[in-house]
């Protein structure tokens, strides 16, 4: 499974662009950051050698293709993050016909799923955080749309999004998601463990007394 860093922020992109496969972003999170949304995507796109999601903030196909065209040639590996409305898979089969990979996101059922991937999407983001906020099951999706990909052979990709714990990180994993896109603070959970932590102070402990 392919790790994705969910940042608009240089400095967390850079701390673990050795680790990471590519980057999301969204406008929350570059907006954070009091950068021009441009000049975020290409420094991101030097950083991580990656898919780049670059999201469109128009609402109608055409104005949608039009955003998403100039984004497009910052750089190779820029993909276009679009919503999941009908307005927006009118977009993602333009821009998959010219060759433009795209991200669909906000994605909440897998028949949601079923209709970007018959668009051509690239991508599709499930949201599972926020699926298990209002009380649903958020890997249970991730399930259902991996059964679907799976009796097409769709060349979609699955990005599991709106990760919340390394449980999620886990879980995706083992249900065969093709990425898990990962918050910063996330990724930094996944190197630790406290009987790691314990076994590294006493082997350091042990050396230190035999040196002595």
């Amino acid at each position: 499974m392919k790790l994705f860093i969910d940042s608009a922020n240089l400095d967390e992109v850079r701390e673990l662009a050795w680790l990471v496969d590519g980057v999301t972003t969204n406008p929350s999170l570059v907006a954070r950051e009091k950068v021009p949304f441009e000049e975020t995507i290409a420094r991101l796109c030097e950083l991580v050698d990656g898919p780049v999601s670059a999201e469109v903030m128009s609402l109608v196909a055409d104005e949608m293709v039009r955003e998403a065209r100039p984004l497009a040639r910052i750089h190779k590996n820029v993909v276009i993050k679009v919503p999941m409305t009908e307005q927006g898979m009118k977009a993602v089969r333009t821009l998959s016909s010219e060759g433009i990979r795209t991200n669909v996101t906000l994605v909440f059922s897998a028949n949601q799923a079923l209709v970007a991937a018959k668009c051509g999407a690239s991508y599709v983001s499930p949201f599972v955080g926020r699926v298990d906020d209002v009380g649903g099951g958020g890997m249970d999706l991730i399930s259902d749309i991996l059964d679907v990909f799976q009796n097409y052979v769709f060349p979609t990709e699955i990005i599991v999004a709106s990760v919340r714990h390394p449980r999620h990180v886990f879980e995706a994993a083992s249900l065969g998601a093709d990425i898990a896109t990962v918050p910063h603070a996330v990724l930094k959970q996944l190197f630790r463990h406290p009987l790691t932590d314990v076994g590294v102070e006493r082997f350091l402990k042990d050396w230190q007394a035999a040196q002595a």
